[in-house]
């Protein structure tokens, strides 16, 4: 059965980030791909030049119209902007008992700001309803109100205390780490289990969270457990990143390759 998953999220028109990488990914990965939009934005691989913000009422409207006619077997969450959103959001899902990956999107690659900083305190509030959350170091340091983590003992200990807020499971990502690797982190129930890899050496990473965990939702809507499904996100990040010299987008951060494993030829 090809599994339903819902993204909710907010636009990139360059289509490397957001919505676009989601259902790219959540395709790519075998699911059908369902959106609920939470914002439009004016960007590209260069940065972010506006956001316009949906009114939190008709974000939850577009959640309830599919849970209206449509099976939903995984949610993924992506940036919600405000608090309002936010509760709208939580009060929409109420009562589904599916998978959601939450991906605490908070600052754009180039640096701009996609969450109100009035809005972080909602969004912790939010993590006890996600199964799994896949926060960057700085986004996890942002939700805990502490420093940056620079080793992986001082991830496994932020790991911990993401988890501790009542998620059922964290996995974060130590991309900011630097060297040679690229280690990831997933604390579930009583254990760490680290996920090494080797970085690729790129400037096309343009979304990369975005992908990973649309295409953690697909994975985990497919049935398979936390630590198959993790494991085989990575892989197809990975595998993106590495395809992604194959494109030709853009002047900045250019997006990874989604559908890395087509030949490029109809």
């Amino acid at each position: 059965m090809i599994p339903n998953i819902l993204s909710i999220a907010g636009s990139d028109p360059s289509g490397g980030a957001g919505i676009q990488a989601d259902i790219k990914a959540i395709s790519a990965c075998g699911g059908y791909a369902m959106a609920a939009i939470t914002a439009l934005t004016v960007q590209n691989t260069c940065g972010v030049r506006d956001v316009q913000m949906m009114a939190p009422d008709f974000v939850s409207a577009q959640i309830r119209a599919l849970r209206d006619d449509i099976r939903i077997d995984a949610v993924k969450i992506g940036m919600l902007g405000t608090a309002a959103i936010i509760e709208s959001v939580a009060q929409a899902l109420d009562g589904l008992a599916v998978p959601i990956v939450l991906d605490p999107v908070m600052v754009a690659k180039g640096g701009d700001r996609l969450l109100q900083a009035d809005a972080v305190a909602a969004l912790r509030a939010l993590l006890p309803r996600a199964s799994v959350i896949t926060p960057n170091l700085p986004e996890a340091a942002d939700l805990l109100g502490e420093t940056e983590a620079t080793t992986p003992k001082a991830m496994e200990a932020q790991a911990r205390a993401l988890q501790a807020s009542g998620v059922e499971a964290v996995m974060l990502k130590g991309g900011h780490l630097g060297g040679a690797e690229s280690p990831d982190l997933l604390a579930s129930d009583q254990s760490l289990i680290w996920l090494p890899g080797p970085r690729h050496v790129t400037d096309k990473t343009h979304g990369t969270g975005c992908t990973l965990s649309s295409a953690l939702a697909t994975c985990l809507g497919h049935g398979l457990p936390m630590a198959q499904a993790v494991a085989r996100a990575k892989a197809y990040i990975a595998a993106a990143i590495a395809g992604a010299d194959a494109l030709n987008v853009g002047r900045g951060h250019g997006p990874t390759h989604h559908f890395h494993k087509l030949k490029g030829q109809p």
